[in-house]
């Protein structure tokens, strides 16, 4: 156990002060951040409808607990891709981390790896894909693909992060275009169609001024990086190995976004375990398999894509079917509790990864808030299994869910 001292709150041997689970860690956040960033992480496509039955659908599900069983220290830990994990949670790939906390992408990584984890670091996410490796924890993390300056420009990237030492490559599949994030369009974060808060500017800077000075804490952590600013990533994505300014490198994404048969070339980059991100149906998770994944995450993307698809809970049972056990399926979206943990594999997934929940702890505290949301969670996932009488997350399975609300049944 650790004790964690963050402005207003602490917590010893896990037990906090008015922060005592993800929500309180949430609404600490709001408080840190900017609006503008704040929105960024919290919202989603459009009306919000997905992202809302991310978290309803997952709520919705009731347990089957065993009683007068007694389960005095629950095993926790299982096997992800062929890693073994300490909790059955992985950090999302998440961007524009540099802009929640000078600890950025690194710090998160860090915390996963000291956490017995790992973080799946996204081409966004305002690091370089090299430092993160290097200042990460010394373990080997996942990296998430995009097509970012176009077939030339990922083809690059798979380079760089197999280079790096990345374990496993991890495709998004469902963004051909931007998803309409009308939070971030009102903000001013960005014009209708483009890339919020990825392509800050210093006059984006200067714009935002009269909100970020009434946030003091951020502020004061943004100007210790010297108002890092950009994506390091961006860098030798052309033939020429030179860096592209983001409106190409975006521009030639959108123009070539990753379709499956993409996935021959892929593969001739990358020869490690390969996931594929952005599956919600049986077909595409067939698909998945048919092209060489190694696993799938069942995701909508955390409702930041196509407003209206189902909650991701709501569509597990369906792929963890259509898969048969071939490869590791991995949901994304919704988790909160460790509760949601549990019901997550107990339905079929192998594990869950967490996106807004551990930015919330990176907003308040940097890598220590990180870790402290990964505690929250692991204690809470403990809990819930002594409660419902099971000894481990891998004895999980549909008998400890309550059939009288069918997954799959709620829209």
């Amino acid at each position: 156990m650790f004790v964690l001292k963050i402005v207003g709150w602490e917590s010893v041997n896990g037990m906090t002060k008015r922060v005592i689970n993800v929500d309180d860690m949430r609404v600490r956040a709001r408080h840190v951040l900017p609006r503008v960033i704040y929105d960024f992480v919290e919202g989603g496509a459009e009306d919000e409808v997905t992202l809302r039955a991310n978290q309803t659908s997952l709520a919705s599900i009731g347990f089957r607990p065993r009683m007068g069983v007694h389960v005095a220290e629950p095993s926790l830990e299982t096997r992800v891709l062929g890693t073994d994990v300490s909790i059955p949670v992985l950090l999302a790939p998440v961007g524009g981390l540099s802009l929640v906390h000078s600890d950025g992408q690194a710090g998160a990584a860090r915390a996963a790896a000291e956490f017995g984890t790992r973080a799946i670091v996204g081409t966004l996410a305002g690091a370089s894909l090299e430092d993160v490796m290097l200042k990460g924890g010394g373990v080997p993390h996942w990296f998430q693909l995009y097509n970012l300056g176009g077939r030339v420009g990922a083809e690059i990237l798979i380079d760089r992060a197999r280079l790096a030492g990345y374990s496993a490559l991890v495709v998004n599949v469902d963004t051909p275009v931007v998803g309409h994030k009308e939070r971030d369009i009102r903000n001013g974060g960005v014009q209708a169609g483009g890339m919020p808060m990825n392509h800050i500017d210093l006059k984006s800077v200067f714009r935002f001024a009269p909100v970020a000075v009434t946030h003091p804490r951020w502020l004061y952590r943004f100007a210790r990086t010297g108002f890092a600013l950009g994506q390091p990533n961006y860098a030798d994505l052309s033939e020429r190995r030179s860096a592209l300014s983001p409106e190409d490198a975006v521009a030639k994404w959108m123009a070539e976004p990753v379709c499956w048969g993409d996935f021959s070339w892929i593969r001739e980059h990358w020869t490690g375990p390969l996931v594929v991100k952005g599956i919600l149906s049986d077909d595409d998770a067939r698909r998945a398999v048919d092209v060489g994944a190694d696993a799938v995450i069942v995701s909508n993307h955390g409702g930041r894509q196509l407003d209206g698809t189902p909650a991701t809970i709501d569509a597990l049972p369906e792929i963890v079917a259509a898969v048969g056990g071939q490869v590791d399926v991995i949901l994304d979206g919704g988790i909160r509790r460790g509760s949601d943990v549990a019901r997550a594999i107990a339905l079929g997934a192998q594990a869950v990864l967490i996106g807004r929940p551990y930015v919330y702890g990176l907003a308040v505290s940097g890598q220590t808030g990180v870790s402290a949301v990964l505690e929250i969670l692991r204690d809470e996932l403990r809990r819930t299994l002594q409660l419902l009488g099971c000894e481990s997350v891998d004895a999980l399975d549909r008998s400890w869910i309550d059939p009288r609300v069918p997954p799959g049944s709620r829209v």
